[in-house]
């Protein structure tokens, strides 16, 4: 073989492997994700998670929380949510994106999949302890706070919430939910028809969101 001939099929070799490198890299991208927490939540609800998700391979700006006043309407706060979606999409680029959520915070972001378009846009769908079909300790409060009011069992929020499709589009839909949630009660209303519905074992309401299984599921479950 002559030099030249040498001298391409090494750059030849070289492009290839450049080549692969960067499909590789493309490949390692995730869509990213939004944090929804719930009832008296804050953006620290999502330390551990966080910290997790970019030990194992997210970027920073992949990660994002969506922060909102707790206490309003659930429906006031679907509608914050999507435009936050929309923002994020923007600055990112990304067609679609996921979503992560802790106790309340499924319900908003459930009404913005079912309402408000969101199943064009969202991937995946997670609920840590979702009080999806209400819980009894939210009347605790229902009189103070119209997101307990929504929570509460039999509310008029969560009968039309859950009226029909349950899981609709093609978002795929994944709970959590724990027998030793003193939180949600019953522990049933996490569970979602047409979602996969997991058990977490024993675990604390907060502990859902900081529990390395859980959090080493979730995120084998949004990819």
């Amino acid at each position: 073989m002559s030099r030249a001939a040498r001298i391409l099929g090494a750059l030849a070799v070289a492009t290839a492997a450049l080549l692969g490198s960067s499909t590789a890299a493309s490949a390692a991208t995730h869509e990213p994700v939004i944090f929804v927490y719930g009832f008296n939540g804050s953006t620290s609800t999502w330390t551990d998670m966080v910290a997790d998700f970019q030990a194992n391979g997210w970027s920073s700006s992949d990660l994002v929380i969506f922060t909102y006043d707790s206490h309003q309407s659930n429906v006031t706060t679907a509608n914050q949510l999507a435009a936050k979606v929309s923002a994020v999409r923007s600055a990112t680029g990304a067609a679609k994106v996921d979503l992560v959520t802790h106790s309340m915070g499924a319900l908003s972001a459930r009404y913005y999949l079912k309402n408000l378009g969101g199943t064009s846009v969202v991937d995946e769908f997670v609920s840590l302890g979702g009080p999806n079909h209400g819980t009894t300790t939210a009347t605790l409060c229902g009189w103070l706070y119209t997101a307990c009011s929504d929570m509460s069992p039999g509310s008029s929020f969560l009968n039309t919430l859950n009226s029909g499709d349950e899981t609709p589009g093609a978002v795929n839909y994944r709970t959590w939910w724990s027998s030793c949630d003193d939180t949600i009660n019953p522990d049933s209303s996490v569970a979602l028809t047409g979602a996969t519905n997991t058990a977490a074992g024993c675990l604390g309401h907060s502990e859902l969101h900081d529990d390395n299984t859980v959090a080493s599921q979730v995120r084998a479950f949004i990819g």
